[in-house]
C-alpha cells in the first residue's frame, strides 16, 4: 500500500497577525521585540513613573517609521479584571494601575485580511503534494484547518487535528490524515512554569493505517533564528531537539514507525539538531534522495538556499521509502532566485503567484513516498 507523508510550513495563512504581515521579516521581528519588552514591563509588580510613560507612549504613539509605530496598530490589550488604562471617553490618555496585582487580561495580536489568491495557492500546494498524512506548521486552530479542507482543498481530509500549544500569537501545529486517529500526546506542558520547553508543542499522533499498522507523526516547529538574542535562541533550540531526542526514546525506532515532521527552523549540520539529527536510526528522507547534492534539498531562501523543513523517518520507514522531494512551487520569485544559482534546480512558481503576499509560503513542502 503506497503512503505520502508531508510536512508543510503554511506560513500562518489562515488567519495571520498584522506583525507577519511585512515583506521584510526584520521589520516584524522589531515589533515582535517591542511587544516583548512592553509585556514584561506589564508583569511587574509595581510601575514605576518611567514603566508607565514608557507604556502609555509604546502603545500609542508612533513615528512615520513602521517598526516604530504604535503597538495599538498590532495588538490588542483585554482588561479581565481591573483597569490598565485610564481612559477619557474611551481615549487613552494614561496608566490607572500600580502594577499587575492592579489589573488581569492578556494581550491578543491583531489579525491582517489575508490574500485570497494566496490562500488558493497555499490550497494549490497542499493538492499538488497530495499527502496522505501532513503535518500542517503554522496552522490558526482545528476549526480553521477543517475550514480550509472543506472551502478550498474540497474535503481531501477526513480528519485534522490541532491542540492549541504555547504560542500565544495562535501559531500552532496541526495534522491532516486520510487515516482514523488513536492516540493523541502534548507536550504543550514540558518545562517548567516559566519557561515551556517547546514553543508551540510537540504533539505526538497516532495514525491507524488500513492494515492496522500505526505510524507515529511528531509535529514540530521550534525556535527561530528571529528577534531577541542568537545565543539564547540557540540555547532554546538545541533544548527542544534534546527533548524530542528523548521523547523519540520511548519508540523502538528500528520497529516503530516513527516521523518527526515540521520546521525546525535550523540546518542540518547546525549544533542546536544535532541531538535530533545525530540520533541512532533516524533518517533525513532528502538526505537519502539527495545524498550528494545537499543544496537540492532546500525548503526555505533567506540569505541562501537552506533546509530548515523536514520528514526523519525510523528504521522502518526508511527501508519502505521509494521516493521523496521538495515541492516550492508556492514560492515568490522561486525562478528568479533559483535562475541565479548554478548549484540548485531552476524552477517557476505558480503563475498564480504574482508578489509576495500571494506566495503560498516562504517555505516549501517536503514529501516522501512509502510502500507499506
Amino acid at each position: 500500500m503506497p503512503i505520502r507523508i508531508a510536512s508543510f510550513n503554511v506560513e500562518n495563512l489562515f488567519a495571520r497577525p498584522k506583525v507577519f504581515n511585512f515583506r521584510d521579516k526584520s521589520v516584524g521581528d522589531t515589533i515582535l521585540k517591542r511587544i516583548d519588552d512592553f509585556q514584561n514591563i506589564l508583569k511587574k509588580r509595581e510601575y514605576t513613573a518611567a514603566n508607565k510613560n514608557k507604556l502609555l507612549k509604546e502603545f500609542t504613539e508612533g513615528t512615520s517609521r513602521t517598526e516604530s509605530a504604535p503597538l495599538k496598530d498590532f495588538i490588542v490589550i483585554r482588561e479581565d479584571r481591573g483597569k490598565l488604562w485610564k481612559r477619557n471617553r474611551q481615549k487613552i490618555i494614561g496608566i490607572k494601575a500600580g502594577g499587575i496585582g492592579d489589573w488581569d487580561g492578556s494581550i491578543d495580536f491583531k489579525k491582517a485580511k489575508f490574500s485570497e489568491i494566496g490562500r488558493k495557492n497555499t490550497g494549490k500546494v497542499v493538492r499538488a503534494v497530495n499527502a496522505d498524512i501532513a503535518c500542517i506548521v503554522e496552522a490558526d486552530n482545528r476549526p480553521s484547518l477543517k475550514k480550509f479542507d472543506t472551502d478550498v482543498l474540497r474535503s481531501k481530509y477526513r480528519y485534522e487535528m490541532l491542540l492549541d500549544g504555547n504560542d500565544q500569537r495562535g501559531i500552532d501545529v496541526g495534522l491532516y490524515s486520510r487515516f482514523p486517529l488513536g492516540g493523541i500526546w502534548t507536550h504543550m506542558f514540558d518545562g517548567s512554569q516559566r519557561s515551556k520547553t517547546f514553543s508551540r508543542d510537540c504533539p505526538e499522533y497516532e495514525v491507524i493505517l488500513p492494515n492496522s499498522d500505526r505510524i507515529f507523526v511528531l509535529c514540530n516547529h521550534l525556535k527561530s533564528k528571529g528577534y531577541g538574542d542568537a545565543a539564547a535562541n540557540n540555547r532554546r533550540r538545541k533544548g527542544q531537539a534534546e527533548a524530542i531526542r528523548n521523547i523519540l526514546k520511548g519508540y523502538d525506532l528500528r520497529n516503530d514507525m516513527v516521523v518527526v515532521a515540521g520546521d525546525l527552523n535550523d540546518t542540518p549540520n547546525s549544533a542546536p539538531l544535532k541531538p535530533v539529527m545525530d540520533m541512532r536510526y533516524l533518517y533525513d528522507v532528502l538526505e537519502i534522495k539527495f545524498p550528494k547534492n545537499p543544496k537540492h534539498r532546500w525548503t526555505y531562501h533567506y540569505r541562501d538556499f537552506e533546509q530548515i523543513d523536514y520528514l526523519l523517518v525510523s528504521r522502518p520507514l526508511r527501508d519502505r521509502l521509494t521516493d521523496a522531494g521538495v515541492y516550492r512551487k508556492g514560492m515568490y520569485r522561486l525562478h528568479a532566485l533559483t535562475s541565479k544559482d548554478d548549484d540548485v534546480i531552476t524552477e517557476r512558481e505558480l503563475s498564480s503567484v504574482t508578489h509576495w503576499t500571494n506566495g503560498a509560503s516562504d517555505h516549501a513542502a517536503v514529501w516522501a513516498d512509502f510502500e507499506i
